[in-house]
Formats: C-alpha cells, structure tokens, sequence
C-alpha cells in the first residue's frame, strides 16, 4: 500500500495511472477490480495501477475527493483524466481512455 506522497511521485513519473478505490466489503468493487485490471493490462501496455483500500486509507482517499466506491481515477501525464464512481462497466472505462492513450503514446 502507497502512501498519498508516493502515489503522487508515481504519478509524476508515470505517463499513464489508474487509481482504483474499493473497500473490502463492496461486493461491486470485487466482481469489477479483475475484470478491469485485466483489460487494462491487456490494452494499455504503459499504465501503472493503484489500488487503494478506503476502509484503510481514508485520508488518500479524500485528498483525491473520492467519497464512493468502487472509483476510478485515470491521470494521464499527471493530470486527472477520467473519474468513474460507482455505475461503470469495464467497456467504458476502456472507450473511454483509448483515443487519448493512443495520441500521448505515439
């Protein structure tokens, strides 16, 4: 488990991360952590993933303005780029994030 500096240094050096906020009693944040992770492995070879745990690590958690779960942040090149919170399927995240992925990565 990072810390919030060490997300941030991450962040700063990485050109494309994904925060992935969940707690262990979200039954939706289980069945969707897999299933995302692996389609973003599989499409985006560059991205660092994060998984923070909001029953642990509530301070991260609100410095980056989460206050529901599951939440996905995608940061490309050190900027927040995507927000998702509760309601997302895996295949809009995915949309979502491709054409600019592909654009910073040529």
């Amino acid at each position: 488990m990072q810390n919030r500096d060490e997300i941030k240094k991450i962040l700063e050096e990485n050109p494309a991360v994904m925060l992935y906020f969940s707690a262990p009693t979200c039954n939706v944040c289980h069945a969707l952590k897999p299933k995302l992770f692996e389609a973003i492995k599989s499409n985006f070879k560059e991205f660092q993933i994060i998984s923070i745990d909001t029953s642990v690590d509530q301070e991260t958690a609100a410095y980056f303005n989460v206050f529901a779960i599951p939440t996905v942040l995608v940061f490309l090149e050190s900027k927040e780029f995507l927000r998702k919170s509760r309601h997302m399927s895996v295949d809009e995240v995915i949309r979502e994030i491709k054409r600019p992925y592909e654009i910073m990565m040529r």
